[in-house]
């Protein structure tokens, strides 16, 4: 299994001949909207695709999105769209957000199961986790989605989590489940009000501390809401003792599993 991240959530998953792309945040620099006001008016994304980006695109055999609705831009753009669109690529999501993808012209693929059951996906199998994508009166705003546990004979049992603070239910799913590898929001988003909307530094600690395989941390230095930066991370889990298991790829950087 390989595993590029390319920017923020959006990942490229590599297993046998499927090549999956993750949460397609697309479009250039600067080219959508702030998220914070009081912190400054910052475009997004704040970096553009890493110059791997193209030639990595141009391989991909599937699209699994996490959550879509509700302007999540940062994991499903127009620019993600279109691309997905013209290139026809079957796009895995939920049943929750199927109508939505299939409204907009792409070739979706719902899972046919509900929450936390098991389906079949490329010879192996998925199945979903919710997510809890901020808590309190902001929590109440948001589109919460759901993670995803990949199984594929001869490979790494693999955990996208979504985009997700830690929740007591994901902290017994990992220490039931024990993935090989998980993948990780780790910015610490947050609005102007509220609280953190996903994982920050001291949560990722947490999970990586959980989590017996190798955590793999992204939503980093893309999005003018996530405030937490890589060598900040690496610092923290290098003082932690877990700097061997957390990994924090840089954009464009391909992690071998």
């Amino acid at each position: 299994m390989k595993i590029q991240q390319l920017r923020n959530a959006t990942i490229i998953v590599e297993i046998g001949p499927h090549r999956i792309l993750v949460d397609p945040m697309l479009a250039g620099r600067a080219v959508l909207p702030p998220l914070r006001v009081l912190a400054g008016l910052r475009r997004n994304p704040l970096v553009d695709l890493p110059a791997e980006a193209e030639p990595a695109l141009q391989s991909v055999t599937h699209c699994l999105i996490t959550h879509c609705q509700k302007g999540h831009f940062d994991h499903l753009d127009r620019a993600g769209k279109r691309w997905l669109r013209e290139r026809r690529i079957p796009v895995i999501c939920t049943p929750h957000d199927a109508v939505h993808l299939a409204a907009r012209g792409l070739n979706v693929q719902p899972l046919p199961e509900a929450h936390e059951l098991t389906s079949p996906f490329l010879g192996g199998s998925i199945r979903t986790m919710r997510c809890m994508h901020g808590r309190g009166v902001i929590g109440r705003f948001m589109e919460h989605g759901v993670g995803y546990l990949i199984e594929m004979p001869g490979e790494p049992r693999l955990y996208l989590s979504g985009d997700t603070v830690l929740t007591p239910a994901i902290e017994d799913f990992v220490r039931t489940q024990q993935p090989d590898v998980c993948v990780i929001p780790a910015g610490g988003a947050r609005f102007d009000l509220g609280g953190e909307i996903i994982m920050g530094l001291e949560e990722a600690l947490a999970f990586a501390r959980i989590a017996d395989g190798v955590v793999v941390a992204n939503h980093l230095e893309a999005l003018s809401h996530c405030p937490v930066s890589r060598q900040a991370l690496l610092l923290a889990a290098r003082e932690a003792g877990l700097a061997e298991r957390l990994r924090v790829p840089t954009d464009g950087e391909v992690l071998e599993f």
